[in-house]
């Protein structure tokens, strides 16, 4: 990203900017596809593999507009008079419109919450958690000095007398 945003904003060269632009989309596609093929020889889940995930989803949902305001913004600061286009000033005025912003974030509220429940709801059902076992109220345990009456019991719990 170093090479690119040099190549960018310093040599002043966006054409060949996007060459590098692409050699880090194609690594990060290769980030990924290691992370899988390590998943698919050990079936364990390592940090890189969830970093890579987390980084790639990123990469595809919100990352692509990020980086579009945060090329208009360096475009802006380096004052150059042909960086910026008028499509590029009309862009980040719209972003300036608070109703703009208001419709923005509330969307992606909503997207950040749908994806929450889809993956706690994913997580439940991988678990093997029987739906009945979840609504259990068991408080045995309560008031009890034992260690060993869990708050939550489990198939292997037992309960000792």
């Amino acid at each position: 990203m170093i090479a690119f945003a040099v190549v960018r904003y310093i040599i002043r060269k966006p054409s060949f900017s996007v060459f590098f632009l692409i050699g880090f989309i194609l690594l990060t596609f290769l980030e990924a596809w290691l992370a899988w093929y390590v998943f698919s020889q050990t079936g364990e889940i390592s940090a890189f593999q969830i970093i890579v995930t987390l980084f790639v989803l990123y990469a595809i949902t919100f990352g692509y507009h990020d980086f579009k305001r945060l090329d208009r913004w360096m475009r802006k600061r380096i004052d150059a008079p042909n960086l910026l286009t008028k499509k590029d000033y009309e862009e980040m005025e719209k972003h300036k419109d608070p109703r703009f912003q208001a419709k923005h974030y509330t969307f992606t509220w909503l997207l950040h919450l749908t994806v929450f429940i889809v993956a706690q709801v994913s997580f439940l059902v991988l678990s093997g958690v029987q739906v009945n076992e979840l609504f259990t109220l068991d408080v045995d345990w309560f008031g009890s000095e034992s260690y060993e009456l869990p708050p939550m019991r489990t198939k292997h719990s037992t309960p000792s007398p």
